[in-house]
């Protein structure tokens, strides 16, 4: 395969299927997982999923990610979006191609949920469509790719 992206994913994504199903879904991470990795697959992309509850977990795959070069980043911090700075750094310090994706629409959630501060360190972020957002983030690192 040829090109190599990181999917991270934060806080409490673990607990998809049984964490609120009438916002996030029925749909498990495993299931989130599988689909990735298949759609990753038919398109040629070698995958790395990675899901910790803890910034610091992510902080380290992120600088990892950095050092082995991956060609690009799709991310859902979870709740560490709409206040974690240190994530955002991070972010800044990868040079790939950056995606964050939201399962749902922070625009139209609680107050505390209406702003990323991680999204200024991404190319784009995508939102509101399930998890086939990782599948619409993919296809536009594909789309970066050809402007490369």
């Amino acid at each position: 395969m040829g090109r190599k992206i990181l999917v991270i994913n934060g806080p409490n994504l673990n607990f998809l299927g049984r964490r609120n199903p009438l916002v996030y879904g029925y749909d498990t991470y495993e299931d989130l997982v599988n689909l990735v990795e298949r759609e990753a697959a038919e398109r040629g992309i070698s995958v790395d999923c990675f899901q910790s509850n803890y910034e610091g977990a992510l902080i380290d795959r992120l600088q990892k990610a950095a050092e082995e070069g991956v060609d690009g980043v799709i991310i859902n911090p979870g709740a560490l979006t709409h206040y974690s700075y240190a994530l955002y750094d991070c972010l800044l310090d990868v040079p790939a191609p950056k995606i964050e994706v939201h399962l749902t629409d922070i625009y139209n959630r609680e107050a505390f949920r209406r702003t990323s501060v991680t999204a200024p360190a991404c190319e784009t972020m995508i939102m509101r469509m399930g998890m086939d957002g990782y599948v619409a983030a993919m296809d536009r690192l594909i789309e970066i790719w050809g402007e490369e």
